[in-house]
């Protein structure tokens, strides 16, 4: 098997996404067709600078096309005094944007994981949450992306993500739920192996409350 073939087929799409992205100014038209659609006239004193701002919005919103979540955890410290109980960063507060219909879901994410070779430091942890965050996504996907490349990164014993966030698509359209909370989490190594580090994460998480 080659060990080499996700990495490079990851790095392809990337590759792929720059060479295929649309010039700004093809961005800022298609924003106009989407004002003139939604009822409005683009060319109104109000608007006439909204498709540019809009563009440079997604810029931003979707940073994390341009991030490489590997990168940002290469680096890992080993002298930490033998420790090699759990390392908890929660309530790292995200934001990111619904696949299905575009518009935003935002939240908190709660991360673990117990030490094998090293750690790495806390902020980075935060940062990877965005690197995932800022792309088109579903919750379920973000939880899968941030613990897998935790594990890729640092090989740690386990690991645990949770992620607990309110979705525009259910509070601002369909259904029209305010409030309504989803819940996603993922255990890998020990924790997926042994019931009473889950329920260790569960109440660390909750003694901050």
């Amino acid at each position: 098997m080659d060990l080499n073939a996700k990495p490079k087929a990851v790095a392809a799409t990337a590759l792929e996404r720059v060479l295929n992205r649309p010039s700004r100014e093809e961005a800022e038209a298609a924003v106009r067709t989407l004002i003139a659609w939604a009822g409005d006239d683009p060319t109104r004193e109000g608007l006439l600078d909204t498709p540019r701002r809009v563009v440079d919005a997604y810029r931003e919103f979707f940073g994390g096309y341009d991030e490489d979540a590997a990168a940002i955890l290469q680096t890992t410290f080993s002298e930490v005094g033998g420790y090699d109980d759990i390392v908890l960063v929660r309530d790292i507060p995200f934001h990111s944007h619904c696949e299905h219909h575009m518009v935003p879901f935002v939240g908190k994410a709660h991360i673990a994981y117990l030490p094998h070779d090293g750690v790495v430091g806390l902020s980075k942890l935060a940062r990877v949450t965005d690197v995932f965050a800022k792309r088109l996504q579903t919750q379920e996907n973000l939880t899968a992306q941030i613990i897998e490349a935790i594990n890729e990164a640092i090989n740690p014993r386990g690991a645990a993500v949770m992620l607990e966030a309110e979705h525009m698509c259910m509070s601002m359209r369909g259904i029209r739920k305010h409030g309504a909370s989803t819940v996603t989490h993922r255990f890998t190594g020990v924790f997926a192996e042994d019931r009473q580090e889950q329920d260790r994460f569960f109440a660390l998480i909750r003694a901050g409350r």
